[in-house]
């Protein structure tokens, strides 16, 4: 998770930025940055891999005229596009180094814009997509004027993104440009401060601006001024931060379901990269030959819990895209069906922990039966990962809350693009459509992320307080969205001890409507696919014309189902098989603040088990 904190103001901005920047250390990174326009009008810029103590070091090794600037930027990263190094690292430049830009989010088409850049003379000296903005800015700014060129580089560069920018050219300002990721302003006396999170700046002043979606801000000693991304300049309301350094503390966490919930981007980039690496060395632990994959007729999931979900979401994974019948099983249930051994089959056990009993016992029965298993699991010493043909680590990290949350995204990421790696091997999709999917994953982790930022205040002052009352749920969805309704719900029953009862929508008619009354909301997940919408838009009016209470988890331009909302929370629009993979932060985020106004203990949830190692 990228953070960018910027001042511009009376004060010597260096420590001030690094005060920021560690403030916000919480949200990981692997290297850090500073730029500054010196007094008399000059770039500077330190940047360092590693922790900002090392940031810090280099700065004190600088002149006095970087000291003693009063306009500056600041950056941490987690290496997305390119590895970890002193020249990936934030702030990047354009051809002359009088332009600095720091960015948090992901520029879609940067590939496109750089081949064109580079053909008309640019040199890059990095690996990552943020440079293509200082050099395009280079560009914008020969023949313009700031306004200007501002509006051309965002009708020009596509993705999420929050850019700070600093200019020779105009050494006095400060450029804040916000898509799709958070950014907010600090308003002091005759000072402003500029972060992804409030907490860069909140003992500094209690007057903040959060930038709206498309807009920018020109901000200089004086002042600031914001505009739309039509050019019309805009006026967002001044509101007042009420969090305290108490509250926040130095980048710790209240508990560790929190901590990891906001892990979960970095979890995504973890997965792709870890997934591009092992398909480069042959993705040898998988120990599945070609030959194997192309004559595969079924695949099976088994799990248990949260594992089970991420199971019914990749059928879809699996069915859409590797086009391979595919079924998922209870792990608790699995061993006491029938079982029909195929010899083309291959079955995928699903666990975080990798030692979790119904699932192990299930394992064991399909390897006596000769069955080719894969043991999908988060830690590399367990007994799946010894006892399965083969494995696939996701890349969680260690996970401390009992109730699941980057473990799950790790399992649902991991396993999207396992189904395009499959495809590409029965010759159904080329090398470019796994890049894709790749970038369809990046941008998703950066949409999870800014759903969070975009709601989470109003989450937690108005929306969670008013349903902490109700004590129970029904959870309703389509499609890929039940399974995902069916892992939301899982959530609220574990940490916050509400019942609730899920069905796909569909069914509703069939029973569940003699439980629609105004105690009871109902929590409808949309669909990117326009019948199944459609299927939706019917099902809420249902709910709507018993006097249903209706909370809903849309996407932009559904109108009609959004009007029918109650509460509603809407996403950007994404590939649509990864549509839970982008409510998922949000919807941990809803159920933890609820839990946490019923004051449960979070990561240690009565009865339950991090590791459940019983049957």
């Amino acid at each position: 998770m990228c953070s960018v904190v910027g001042y511009n103001g009376p004060r010597v901005c260096k420590d001030i930025i690094l005060e920021g920047l560690s403030r916000l250390e919480y949200r990981g990174y692997d290297s850090s940055g500073f730029a500054c326009i010196s007094p008399i009008s000059k770039l500077v810029s330190v940047k360092s891999q590693g922790g900002i103590e090392q940031l810090s070091s280099k700065l004190e090794l600088q002149p006095d005229l970087v000291l003693d600037s009063t306009l500056a930027i600041g950056h941490t990263r987690w290496a997305t596009h390119g590895v970890s190094s002193d020249s990936n690292a934030h702030p990047h430049y354009d051809c002359q180094k009088t332009i600095a830009v720091v960015h948090n989010g992901i520029i879609e088409n940067f590939a496109f814009l750089k081949e064109k850049l580079q053909l008309v003379g640019h040199h890059f000296i990095s690996q990552t997509d943020t440079e293509v903005v200082a050099h395009l800015f280079e560009d914008e700014l020969k023949n313009s004027t700031l306004e200007k060129a501002i509006l051309s580089l965002v009708s020009k560069i596509q993705g999420a993104y929050a850019l700070l920018i600093v200019s020779e050219r105009y050494p006095d300002y400060l450029i804040a440009i916000r898509k799709s990721s958070p950014l907010c302003l600090g308003i002091g006396k005759n000072e402003t401060f500029v972060a992804s999170d409030v907490y860069a700046f909140t003992d500094k002043t209690n007057q903040v601006v959060f930038l709206p979606d498309e807009s920018f801000a020109l901000i200089s000693k004086a002042g600031y001024h914001v505009y739309n991304f039509f050019g019309e300049r805009i006026f967002p309301p001044v509101q007042k931060n009420n969090c305290t350094l108490a509250q926040v503390g130095k980048g710790n966490y209240a508990h560790y379901m929190l901590k990891e919930i906001y892990e979960q981007k970095r979890v995504i980039i973890d997965t792709v990269n870890f997934l591009r690496a092992s398909k480069a060395a042959g993705m040898h632990e998988l120990n599945l030959t070609y030959e194997t994959i192309n004559e595969l007729q079924k695949i099976n999931f088994v799990g248990c819990g949260t594992s089970w979900h991420a199971g019914l979401i990749a059928e879809y994974f699996m069915q859409e895209v590797a086009q391979i019948p595919t079924q998922s099983f209870l792990a608790s249930e699995f061993r006491y069906k029938k079982l029909f051994t195929h010899p083309r089959t291959l079955t995928f056990i699903i666990s975080q922990s990798g030692e979790t009993a119904d699932s192990l016992e299930a394992l064991r029965l399909l390897s006596v039966s000769k069955q080719t298993t894969v043991a999908l699991t988060n830690v590399a010493s367990s007994s799946m990962v010894r006892e399965a043909d083969g494995f696939l680590l996701t890349q969680a990290g260690q996970e401390i809350a009992v109730a699941s949350t980057k473990a799950f995204t790790g399992q649902v990421a991991a396993l999207y693009w396992i189904a395009y790696w499959i495809a590409h091997i029965k010759g159904l999709i080329t090398t470019q459509a796994i890049t894709r999917a790749e970038e369809e994953l990046l941008v998703a982790a950066e949409v999870l992320e800014n759903s969070i930022e975009r709601y989470k205040f109003d989450i937690i002052s108005r929306i969670a307080p008013h349903y902490v009352q109700y004590k129970n749920f029904i959870f309703l969805g389509r499609h890929i969205s039940f399974p995902f309704a069916l892992e939301a719900a899982l959530k609220l029953k574990e940490i916050a001890y509400v019942f609730v009862d899920c069905y796909p929508a569909g069914e509703l008619k069939h029973g569940p409507l003699a439980l629609i009354d105004q105690q009871t909301p109902v929590v409808l997940f949309s669909s990117l696919d326009e019948t199944i919408y459609k299927k939706l838009c019917g099902n809420a009016q249902e709910v709507k014309a018993r006097s249903g209470h209706l909370i809903i988890f849309a996407f932009e331009h559904q109108k009609d189902l959004i009007d029918l909302a109650d509460t509603v929370f809407i996403f950007p629009k994404i590939n649509s098989l990864l549509a839970p993979l982008i409510m998922t932060g949000l919807v941990q985020f809803f159920v933890y603040q609820i839990a946490t106004i019923l004051e449960r203990p979070i990561d240690r949830p009565r009865n339950l088990a991090k590791s459940v190692t019983v049957e």
